[in-house]
């Protein structure tokens, strides 16, 4: 399974996380990967997990940056992808955060509303600049 197929199964199981908020994140990851042949693959299960451990997190991060939005008036699929994609900048394995960024717009442009790319890359790019600001003030 290449990165993107990889990335494109967890947006799935996170979309899906938000239709079944009651169901244990084990048991919808289970049930989604038999149902979608998805398979063991170890960035599929570390994502998928690693978001759901700290949703709170990065939809206070999302919360922070979308103004005017509220998180749970965003589409599923522009929530799912900018889930992943901060999951990645904060917690990834060394992802380059332009590769995230840019990920998740591909995958806005194939599952979402035209009218999201902007705003889902937007929102995107100033987590991004919020986190390189931390870490050079952590650093410095």
């Amino acid at each position: 399974m290449t990165r993107r197929e990889a990335r494109e199964a967890v947006f799935g199981l996170l979309f899906e996380t938000d239709f079944h908020p009651s169901d244990p994140a084990e048991d919808i990851f289970e049930v989604s990967c038999d149902n979608r042949e998805i398979g063991e693959d170890g960035y599929v299960r570390a994502a998928y997990f690693g978001v759901i451990e700290h949703m709170d997190e990065i939809d206070a991060i999302i919360a922070e940056h979308s103004r005017g939005w509220k998180t749970y008036r965003m589409s599923g699929m522009s929530r799912a992808a900018m889930r992943l994609c901060i999951w990645e900048m904060l917690y990834g394995d060394n992802i380059p955060a332009p590769v995230s960024i840019n990920e998740a717009v591909e995958l806005i442009k194939k599952f979402d509303d035209a009218k999201a790319r902007p705003f889902v890359n937007g929102v995107l790019n100033a987590v991004k600049k919020t986190i390189e600001n931390r870490k050079n003030e952590s650093n410095g």
